[in-house]
């Protein structure tokens, strides 16, 4: 690919980055595969194969619902180390990449009602895998990269991922462009399972850190209920994060199932609305995220919250009247992507200022672990009521997809007016999470967050390493 070395720091261009240069190489052909495997083109194939409403559902929200898989999964890191621990999850993950491979050579001879199953199993176990491994992937950057390349390191990988991310998308709506829906289909899974063996090949190349202590599980479930149910702000918070997820989480899949199965629009168009709308995800990110620390992060949420009522007022009156056409999607889908990239960057401002700094680990890991998990719940149930008919085959109920916008509306105003009463200290600095290219992919960002080994343990070791330069920590 040309211009490709250019991406990445040489010895030349930063030398105290070259040598976690694997790292960055990771990110991006990682990101070529989480486009396909959990993202509008699995959405795609599943309807092709004649998923419904359900189906698209439970596999989009797959990756939210394992999140509890994630938590436990962290109890693995202090027995087999970082690196083997997101290794084990990464290769294991490819196996099931190569399930829609196959399916998508059977399916030009002909569809078969098993092969929605199959396809849907093969998700889940994707992101099984995938969460397995997601719980060492932070904590392992943190703790082999130095303090001083650390801000560097991330904001590379933010970059990196969005390149691959929008090339993927790119090169997606061209191969549903040029060829047959299944022809097309192979290829982008054969381009997900090369980025998969690709990212973990590179993974292979990064140093291993030192095992933190032994995590008290138990200690963190029991402490949890009392952080999610004692009142404070930051249950308040907790509570209305959730209820966002709620309202968003369901819309990218069905929006793009509506346009395949109602509307009969073609893949390679679809795929070009996801375009627009990661363009407005990498727009709000660029935007915003310097600006959340001067204003603060509330008008933030009132921006985002805006722009969500405002897409689901158009989606209403595209459901009820069919205006606006092509034009119309295109701007509701960017708009889209400013939504929820400006509340992800606002999140990830606030929480820092309303958990306690010897807190933060867990509280931020609660309140990733349970938006996720219950705003993954919102297309599962929304899934079955918007199903049209008793047999199986792609089809929508139009009418309850307007009701769902209705709700949709009217959540983003109620949501509006409780956000607006939420406490806020923009005077004094915080440092706000960074959390590799969660800005990227914002609806999976929840679950990034998701991190119970205690960074503080990483940091006092870099600070002994400073003060005895030749002491083993």
């Amino acid at each position: 690919m040309p211009g490709l070395p250019s991406l990445f720091p040489t010895q030349k261009s930063d030398p105290e980055l070259y040598p976690f240069r694997p790292g960055l190489v990771f990110s991006f052909f990682n990101a070529l595969t989480w486009q396909i495997a959990i993202g509008t083109p699995m959405v795609l194939f599943a309807e092709r194969l004649g998923a419904s409403t359900l189906q698209v559902g439970l596999a989009y929200s797959f990756v939210f619902l394992l999140t509890p898989i994630q938590i436990l999964s962290t109890a693995l890191i202090p027995r087999y180390g970082f690196k083997r621990v997101m290794l084990g999850g990464w290769r294991s993950r490819s196996v099931f990449l190569a399930v829609p491979v196959v399916l998508a050579v059977l399916a030009v001879h002909g569809v078969s009602p098993w092969m929605t199953g199959l396809l849907i199993w093969s998700v889940f176990l994707f992101c099984l895998c995938r969460a397995i491994g997601t719980a060492a992937a932070y904590p392992w950057f943190y703790a082999i990269l130095p303090p001083n390349v650390r801000g560097r390191y991330f904001a590379g990988d933010q970059y990196i991922s969005g390149v691959g991310g929008v090339a993927t998308l790119l090169a997606s709506a061209a191969l549903f462009a040029l060829l047959p829906i299944y022809w097309a289909l192979l290829a982008q899974y054969l381009i997900a399972l090369a980025g998969s063996m690709l990212s973990y090949y590179a993974l292979c190349r990064l140093p291993d850190a030192a095992r933190p202590p032994p995590i008290g599980l138990s200690s963190v479930l029991r402490d949890t209920p009392h952080h999610i149910f004692a009142p404070s702000v930051f249950r308040t918070y907790l509570w209305l994060a959730v209820w966002y997820a709620v309202l968003s989480s369901p819309i990218p899949p069905f929006a793009a199932y509506y346009l395949k199965a109602v509307k009969q629009l073609s893949a390679g168009q679809i795929m070009l609305f996801e375009v627009l709308r990661y363009t407005g995800v990498i727009a709000a990110a660029w935007l915003i995220r310097r600006r959340v620390d001067a204003v603060g992060a509330k008008p933030f949420f009132l921006l985002a919250l805006g722009l969500y009522a405002l897409v689901g007022g158009y989606w209403w009156f595209y459901l009820r009247h069919g205006c606006g056409g092509i034009a119309g999607i295109c701007a509701v889908y960017f708009l889209l992507g400013l939504g929820v990239a400006t509340w992800n960057v606002a999140n990830l401002g606030y929480l820092p200022k309303i958990v306690p700094r010897d807190q933060q680990t867990l509280l931020v890991s609660i309140h990733g672990a349970v938006t996720a998990f219950i705003g993954g719940l919102s297309p599962v149930i929304w899934g079955l009521y918007l199903k049209h008919g008793t047999g199986p085959g792609p089809a929508m109920n139009a009418g309850v997809f307007q009701w769902f916008f209705v709700s949709v509306v009217v959540s983003a105003v109620v949501l509006s007016s409780l956000v607006a009463r939420l406490p806020e200290e923009t005077k004094l600095p915080v440092e706000p999470l960074l959390i590799g290219n969660a800005l990227l992919h914002p609806f999976r960002a929840a679950s990034c967050i998701v991190n119970i080994i205690d960074l503080r343990i990483l940091r006092l070791r870099d600070e002994e390493k400073d003060q005895n330069p030749g002491k083993r920590v």
